[in-house]
């Protein structure tokens, strides 16, 4: 039975990200745990679970703009999706590691970092108490721009908080095997061709998966509140936030 939990917007934020005026949103599990997912910018977002502090794609200098981890609190589990300069910055992985943080990543990246977990599509695993990491495929489809991001390389995560799941895409089009995911609570599709999706394309994707909450991310200046009026009456809850 899919995860039941409280959707609400929450003002309350650290230092950092209230010097940022970072947007966040937070849920509350059938458990009665807080989840809240703060967005950084672009393809970067900071996900709080019981006690547990998550990152995804960190990346200080290279997208504007610039971002400084340092002022963040050290990671827990750091997941980098593949090795592009918008996902991939060993600074930033640097500023957020302590004794024990665990950074997950497509086999590529773990490479060029000589360290972490590696992950391949399909693979799945226990990272702590309730929490469980599913790579997932994410790639380009489009004739011309398979280049870009090309099948078997590159990793979606699900992950899985107490039951609680939430589904990061990272850079892909719509795939078929979107339609193989089941009981996504919220879901983080990107909106930028010729990169990733078009509007029509995320839409169809939202459609395929049915997540309770989606976020367009990784969007540039590509116009994605047309992916909120594209669902308008799908009882998916589209929530437009600073991922440009």
């Amino acid at each position: 039975m899919k995860t039941l939990f409280t959707l609400a917007m929450t003002t309350t934020m650290t230092a950092a990200a209230a010097a940022a005026n970072f947007q966040t949103d937070s849920f509350t599990t059938n458990e009665g745990k807080a989840i809240t997912i703060t967005a950084i910018k672009h393809s970067s977002l900071r996900i709080q679970y019981d006690g547990l502090e998550i990152q995804v794609d960190p990346v200080g200098k290279g997208v504007a703009p610039e971002t400084d981890y340092s002022l963040f609190p050290k990671a827990d589990i750091i997941l980098v999706t593949h090795e592009h300069f918008d996902h991939f910055d060993r600074d930033a992985i640097a500023a957020l590691t302590k004794d024990g943080t665990q950074v997950i990543a497509n086999p590529a990246v773990r490479g060029m970092l000589a360290s972490g977990i590696a992950m391949t599509n399909g693979e799945s695993r226990a990272v702590a108490n309730g929490v469980s990491i599913a790579a997932v495929p994410a790639y380009n489809t489009t004739p011309g721009r398979e280049k870009f991001h090309p099948k078997g390389r590159d990793n979606g995560y699900v992950l899985t908080l107490g039951g609680f799941s939430i589904y990061i895409a990272g850079d892909t089009e719509d795939i078929p095997e979107m339609s193989l995911l089941r009981d996504i609570d919220v879901a983080f599709l990107p909106c930028n061709q010729p990169y990733t999706m078009t509007p029509g394309q995320a839409s169809k994707a939202a459609l395929a998966i049915r997540p309770k909450v989606l976020f367009p991310y990784h969007c540039s200046e590509t116009p994605v509140a047309r992916v909120a009026e594209l669902l308008a009456g799908e009882e998916i809850d589209v929530r437009i936030r600073d991922y440009r």
